[in-house]
Order: structure tokens, then C-alpha cells, then sequence
């Protein structure tokens, strides 16, 4: 029982770093540079399952993936930001994207915490079985 505890727990875990990337990836979408410097560079979680003797124990964040630094050019000449050109960058960011990933790592984050809920619940009739 302390094993699937561990298991949706991390679980729990990584969906949270996923969404705490997205969010920051939400918050940068519109984060201008010059022309001159990198654009932000949208963050993706890389996870992989534990094992443990051939059977899962879990997953694990292994590392963050980041995105293209080169972004996209965008005219706007009025921007103080901007170069000779009027070009000013920005990051290469979907914001549709980002908010159907947000969704499913909310729903892997639920999904976990339910599992939490129902070892939570087994615990406790097993203890009161004990009782008597």
C-alpha cells in the first residue's frame, strides 16, 4: 500500500513541475528581447518511469528540455526594443498548445491525487477492521 502511496505521489510531483513549466512558458509568451539577444526559451519537462526489478516505481523528472532560443521577429517599430529594422523578438510559444498541455497535467495531477484519496481510504478501513 506505501508503494502506491509512493507511486501517485510521484507522480503528483512531476505533473506539478509540468505545470509550474507551463505556467511559466504562459506568463513569457509575450516576454520581447532585441533583435540582438535570445528570445525566452518556453521550458519542457523530460520525465521516465522508475523501476524497480522490472515493475514501475514511479516516474521521475530527469531534466528539462528548453526551446528555440531563436524565437520569431515581429515588426514593431515602436517598440524601444526594437532595431534599425522595427524588428524586436519574441518567443516562439503557442499559447493554444500551452493550454491543452496545461490541461492534460491538470488532469494527471487529479488523476494521482485520486489514487492518493482511495489508498487513503483502503488505509483506513483496513485499520478499522483491526479494531475489531
Amino acid at each position: 500500500m506505501f508503494d502506491a502511496l509512493g507511486i501517485s505521489g510521484s507522480g503528483m510531483h512531476v505533473h506539478q513541475q509540468w505545470m509550474d513549466a507551463i505556467s511559466d512558458n504562459i506568463a513569457n509568451v509575450n516576454t520581447v528581447r532585441p533583435t540582438s539577444q535570445a528570445a525566452f526559451q518556453a521550458r519542457y519537462v523530460v520525465a521516465a518511469a522508475v523501476e524497480n526489478g522490472g515493475t514501475g516505481a514511479g516516474v521521475t523528472q530527469v531534466g528539462v528540455a528548453l526551446g528555440d532560443q531563436a524565437g520569431r521577429l515581429v515588426s514593431d517599430p515602436t517598440n524601444p526594443l526594437a532595431d534599425v529594422n522595427g524588428f524586436v523578438r519574441l518567443p516562439d510559444i503557442d499559447l493554444g498548445e500551452q493550454m491543452s498541455t496545461m490541461i492534460m497535467a491538470e488532469r494527471g495531477y487529479q488523476a494521482n491525487l485520486s489514487n492518493v484519496d482511495r489508498i487513503k481510504e483502503t488505509y483506513q478501513a483496513a485499520i478499522q477492521m483491526g479494531r475489531g
